[in-house]
């Protein structure tokens, strides 16, 4: 097996390390399944693919978002609470996005 080396400033190794608990993966087979997803064997672009699914994942959920806070905001309210704290336990979200 080969070995790469690659140095990262302290804020972005923080994150892959967040990202990495959040998959319950270690940092190392975390960051191998981004360079093998990079490294597609068929071509495929890594960002595009899945572009298209979140573009149709974040209008569906608008337009369910939209549908609750018209009938109750309080519910929309607690279910964002709820999604923020979701996003931070997985690192998806940090505490200064959440802002």
């Amino acid at each position: 097996m080969h070995r790469i080396s690659v140095r990262v400033d302290p804020a972005l190794y923080l994150r892959l390390q967040r990202r990495a608990g959040g998959a319950n993966l270690s940092l190392s087979d975390f960051v191998r399944s981004i360079l093998a997803e990079a490294a597609d064997p068929r071509g495929r672009y890594i960002y595009s693919s899945q572009d298209e699914l979140l573009a149709t994942g974040i209008q569906t959920l608008t337009l369910l978002a939209t549908a609750i806070g018209e009938r109750s905001p309080q519910v929309l309210e607690r279910g964002m609470r709820d999604a923020r704290a979701v996003l931070e336990q997985r690192g998806l979200l940090s505490a200064e996005q959440d802002q």
